[in-house]
């Protein structure tokens, strides 16, 4: 039982980092969890490091998505037990990453102090990179976004989230080793860093241009209603009755797959509306399912309002990052037989393709990202024009009820406006609806399980943050230094580079 005891204080130590993020907003607690990391692995050998690692990490991954659970159980239809253990495996194969980064660390870096300040915090970023890669990517509860409303969110216009994981984790290291070795002077370095990062926060990378007044429709329908027949009228309505009195709204957008049928179904419909809006000058952005051909189909947004609307016109966006079973289920033919969760609505999506077209609407560029994509910082900066005026992503989080997850959501779509320097106007179906600055903090917002319109004036932005023109490669840079001097820390001490971090460290 007793050696037992480290697994468990470091599986609440990663419990206690979920109280970091959004809705609990406890920012040290990223903190103060990662320095337990450390503090639980830091003299084990690597099998003890890598279990206590994994430890760590499933306890900050079962409790930070156990909201996953909502869509298996309330729509997937299965038990609750048996969505326990899919939430519990997905857990434990996030975790395996940090389990092998530590494993890494320990099995081929002897010296303590380098591995602990310059190769682990390098390996547990790259362990967020493969998790955000393999099998498409599950880029969530990264470190750096427990720091959106903290002192050095201003780092991520230059080094984007992963630049804050990276400083997070290095303090910790540093906070740990200099309390159990007594170097202060440690402490000094890692506090210039955290003031560089809250200085950063005054930088202004890009310049306002025109506003412009949205709408956001929030429908409230429940998913358990959406595509049962007889309600696709009942949508099409309330859709329609909160959208008329949004007269002084340059664009009025709907949130992700707000019309419960096909584009091609809705047609005439469709354009009776796109007249309307023109008639009215306005433009309408809506989420819907678009299906071109029997080979595919298509989680869409349109562009309405320009008088002459046809099937298939150019003004859109196809989701180019699809959920896993929620909308493709990888080895379908062996698995949709095993159980109903395998056969979700609309659970068959085709994938659209890179560099689509910003879409225009009122006469301003926005960069779409639908739903999930918006976890994906390399796809949306990907996706971000020189033109673009806004950031735009619609969504539906009433697969996941009165849970943490939307509050997660909205917190990695926020960084996402913080990294490129672009406001970001969220529509959902049931919350959390928002509008943001170009530095992510939110403006304006609905309340989450209530029908109603948002109306807010957002100022777009033009120019480029350093994230926005370069991406990672900074951060890459601060990596490969990093495991520099961890490589050097193995070679004899009248190396200039040993001397200076030995000087520095002692």
């Amino acid at each position: 039982m007793y050696k037992l005891l480290p697994l468990f204080g470091a599986l609440l130590c990663g419990a206690l980092g979920v109280l970091a993020f959004s809705p609990f907003d406890i920012w040290p607690l990223a903190l103060v969890s990662l320095t337990g990391l450390f503090a639980f692995t830091h003299h084990c050998a690597p099998g003890a490091a890598a279990r206590r690692g994994f430890a760590w990490s499933l306890g900050l991954y079962l409790p930070g998505l156990w909201w996953i659970h909502n869509s298996m159980t309330l729509f997937g239809g299965l038990p609750l037990p048996v969505a326990f253990v899919l939430v519990a495996l997905l857990a434990a194969y996030l975790s395996a990453y940090t389990g092998l980064a530590l494993w890494l660390a320990h099995r081929f870096v002897a010296s303590p102090r380098a591995r602990l300040l310059w190769v682990l915090p390098v390996l547990l970023i790259g362990a967020d990179w493969l998790r955000g890669w393999v099998l498409t990517g599950f880029p969530w509860l990264w470190a750096g976004y427990s720091q959106l409303d903290g002192p050095v969110a201003g780092l991520a216009p230059i080094l984007g989230v992963q630049g804050i994981s990276w400083l997070l984790t290095f303090s910790a290291a540093v906070l740990w080793w200099a309390g159990a070795n007594r170097r202060w002077r440690a402490l000094a370095f890692t506090g210039v860093l955290w003031g560089l990062g809250v200085a950063s926060q005054q930088l202004q990378w890009v310049s306002p241009t025109q506003p412009l007044r949205v709408a956001l429709v929030q429908g409230n329908i429940e998913q358990s209603l959406k595509w049962i027949p007889g309600q696709l009228e009942l949508s099409l309505q309330r859709y329609l009755d909160l959208t008329r009195p949004a007269l002084n709204a340059d664009v009025v957008i709907w949130p992700e797959s707000a019309l419960p049928a096909s584009e091609q179904q809705l047609a005439p419909w469709l354009e009776q509306v796109d007249k309307l809006m023109f008639e009215r000058g306005q433009s309408l952005i809506t989420g819907l399912v678009s299906r071109p051909n029997d080979d595919h189909v298509y989680n869409a947004v349109l562009g309405l309002g320009s008088g002459d609307y046809q099937p298939g016109q150019s003004n859109r966006y196809y989701k180019q990052q699809l959920v896993p079973i929620g909308e493709f289920v990888p080895f379908g033919n062996l698995l949709r037989p095993l159980a109903p969760f395998f056969n979700l609505p609309m659970s068959s999506f085709s994938r659209g393709t890179n560099e689509q077209a910003d879409l225009k609407a009122a006469g301003r560029d926005m960069s779409v990202a639908i739903c999930y994509e918006v976890a994906f910082p390399g796809l949306v900066r990907d996706n971000l024009k020189p033109e673009t005026d806004f950031l735009l992503t619609v969504s539906n989080d009433t697969w996941f009820g009165r849970s943490i997850g939307p509050w997660q959501h909205q917190q990695i779509a926020r960084m996402r406006a913080l990294e490129l320097g672009r406001p970001m106007i969220r529509a959902t179906n049931n919350g959390v609806t928002l509008v943001t600055d170009e530095k992510g903090r939110m403006t304006a917002s609905l309340p989450q399980f209530e029908k109603g319109v948002l109306t807010a004036d957002v100022i777009g932005m033009t120019g480029l943050t350093p994230y926005a023109r370069f991406g990672s490669l900074p951060l890459l840079g601060i990596l490969a230094f990093s495991l520099l001097i961890g490589l050097r820390c193995r070679q004899p001490a009248n190396n200039r580079l040993v001397m200076a971090e030995r000087q520095l460290f002692k």
